[in-house]
């Protein structure tokens, strides 16, 4: 566990990029900040130089922090331990003696017996047992079942879902395919898919080369496949040939047709078969009927629900060969990991929460299972279609004042609508020395003379556009945006709020339901909600954890129907856990079908002031009662 928490100290400093105070690092980890100052010291300790940086504003990564990242650690950690275990578990089909394996580790006997406890936890969907007799320790299962258990392993070595070949090197063991080879082996396996017409998904592809590598390793110690009885189809024999050339020219190993199919089914629910289009093309011609079905009533469901436009003939065939490509990996039970799972959640909470409901009506009506990887696909999906539709509505408006030459306003309004006009349109020209600047009531002032007053909306620029102009516009372009997005919310928010359900110092004993529980039966006093809602705001809550950022949960209930739209405020002293995060901060929101069109701005916004540590502190240290609370959140919220 210690090892598991350094290794969480890094990965948290390496998102932030900055100074993380060590009460900040407490709060996420759930320890004191004395544990934290001895992982900081561990860290360093594991590396020659300075992985992380200590000082008078807290800890930020050092120079050195990849390679305290990727080094292996002692042999004797619990983690190392657990893997040597289980590889031996897994290379012989008698398993190995306790007293013998205590040995060998140079540990007790006892601290083997609790390792192998471990082992059973992580047993839980591979189809696998653990059987103990007498001193001996065996796993019974199929080989397919035993391939999945390394594959879990594998995934809990890599951070948030990030492919890395050195932790699955670290996994199979000293003997398996080393990182050089297997980026060798991906690149090649890309080129030949792409030439034979394939579009290739990147983090897909990635999965693949994870199960060779396994594949690989076992075939090595005589543990290969079976071959399934069905006949393979044509693009099944032609990946499927690719794949054993592949294995052979990097490797030098022979895998047998078991192997090979199982590779091949794999690869083919992580492209585009040929014949169909990329992004952007026509869709696939032969997606399984019950499958569209499906994801076309729940698109169209979703679409109503939460009031986005994505009941698209395009965007639903594209997401239902998805779908079908996800129903083939579940019963391959072979899930894709996503790396950008943890920023789409709490980047894009409304549209991942589509993408959750989503997920949900497809799990209902084709028994999919859920994870939040596989859901942050569907996000990716969501959001691309979203995307293309807002570029046109997220145009803000532009005055250029260019007093000069007649042709120099026209060059420079060019220039402008050639490097910002995915951006800003420029809806007027001032060329006069001394134009009223209190009548330009566009979003954006760009002059090229100096204002007579100072605002964030007025951006000082060359009468020749620079890259630095165009930084300049950027960045108060984004300063813009958000400062309409948040006066919405201040707008809003603040009658949303429910004064008598808020609770400082929530009971955080019974875990995340009870929390859910006890904030719920405020809501429920004021006559907000029934006891339905909050059964149906635990119901969601177990779908998907609603731990947003590293400070705030926002459960809620999939339906709209509360009777108006309110919130209730928990405050965990200290963090609490939730899912597989620490917060601090619990928003049960309870909405209306009336207030429909409030979902994505009250949920977005409200996530994004709370994914600001500075802000987070600034609202906990102040707020002592409600009152305090929303002045700290507005006075955040006004910057």
């Amino acid at each position: 566990m210690t090892r598991a928490r350094q290794d969480r100290v890094l990965s948290l400093l390496v998102r932030e990029g900055d100074w993380v105070t060590a009460a900040n690092l407490a709060d996420v980890l759930g320890v004191t900040p004395r544990s934290v100052r001895s992982y900081v010291t561990a860290i360093n300790a594991r590396v020659e130089g300075i992985a992380v940086e200590s000082g008078p504003l807290g800890y930020r990564p050092g120079p050195h922090v990849a390679d305290a990242l990727q080094a292996g650690g002692d042999t004797g950690t619990p983690r190392d331990r657990l893997h040597t275990v289980i590889r031996e578990l897994l290379d012989s089909a008698d398993g190995f003696d306790v007293y013998e394996m205590s040995d060998e580790l140079h540990v007790s006997s006892a601290t083997v017996d609790a390792d192998l406890a471990r082992v059973r936890g992580l047993l839980g969907g591979t189809e696998l047992t653990l059987e103990r007799s007498a001193s001996r320790a065996r796993l019974v299962g199929s080989e397919s079942a035993q391939r999945r258990l390394l594959s879990k392993l594998v995934h809990d070595e890599m951070d948030a879902g990030s492919f890395d070949l050195a932790a699955l090197r670290r996994t199979l063991g000293d003997n398996a395919a080393g990182a050089d080879t297997l980026a060798l082996f991906k690149t090649d396996l890309v080129a030949r898919l792409g030439a034979a017409g394939w579009f290739v998904n990147e983090f897909g592809i990635a999965d693949v080369v994870t199960h060779f590598a396994i594949a690989a390793d076992r075939v090595s110690r005589g543990r290969s496949l079976d071959a399934v009885a069905a006949a393979p189809t044509a693009d099944q024999q032609e990946v499927a040939a690719v794949i054993s050339d592949l294995a052979e020219k990097h490797l030098g190993v022979r895998l047998g047709d078991g192997d090979l199919q199982h590779l091949a089914r794999l690869v083919l629910t992580r492209v585009v078969a040929p014949g169909s289009r990329p992004p952007g093309g026509e869709p696939a011609a032969s997606i399984d009927p019950t499958v569209e079905h499906a994801v076309r009533e729940v698109v169209q469901q979703a679409a109503s629900e939460f009031l986005v436009d994505i009941a698209h003939d395009d965007f639903i065939e594209r997401l239902a060969l998805h779908t079908e490509n996800l129903l083939h990996r579940s019963k391959e039970q072979a899930w894709s990991r996503n790396p950008l799972t943890r920023s789409l959640k709490s980047t894009f909470p409304m549209i991942f929460e589509v993408a959750v409901y989503i997920a949900n009506g497809v799990h209902e009506r084709l028994g999919i299972p859920l994870f939040d990887d596989e859901v942050a696909y569907i996000a990716m999906h969501i959001g691309g279609r979203l995307e293309r539709m807002r570029r046109a509505d997220q145009h803000l408006t532009a005055t250029i004042v260019c007093p000069g030459f007649f042709e120099l306003h026209e060059l420079l309004r060019s220039s402008v609508d050639r490097s910002l006009g995915q951006t800003i349109e420029v809806i007027g020209v001032e060329t006069r020395v001394d134009p009223d600047w209190s009548a330009m009531g566009t979003d954006l002032v760009l002059t090229t003379i100096d204002p007579p007053i100072s605002a964030d909306r007025i951006v000082r620029i060359q009468p020749f556009l620079t890259e630095s102009d165009v930084e300049h516009v950027q960045g108060a372009v984004a300063r813009i945006r958000r400062t309409k997005r948040l006066a919405r919310l201040r707008s809003e928010i603040e009658g949303y709020f429910v004064p008598s359900a808020f609770v400082r110092g929530v009971d955080a004993s019974p875990g995340a339901e009870g929390v859910i529980r006890e904030l719920g039966d405020k809501l429920v006093s004021e006559g907000v909600i029934d006891k339905d809602y909050v059964d149906r705001a635990i119901d969601r809550e177990r779908l998907s954890s609603t731990a947003f950022t590293d400070a705030l949960a926002v459960p809620h209930a999939l339906g709209m129907t509360a009777t108006r739209t309110a919130i209730a405020i928990g405050i965990a002293e200290p963090s609490m856990k939730w899912g597989d995060t620490r917060v601090q901060v619990v928003a049960l929101v309870a909405f209306s079908e009336s207030d429909r069109e409030a979902f994505q701005t009250v949920f977005e916004q409200l996530v994004e002031v709370f994914s600001e540590r500075e802000s987070v502190q600034r609202i906990l240290r102040r707020a002592s009662d409600f009152s305090g609370f929303l002045d700290e959140l507005v006075a955040v919220i006004d910057g």
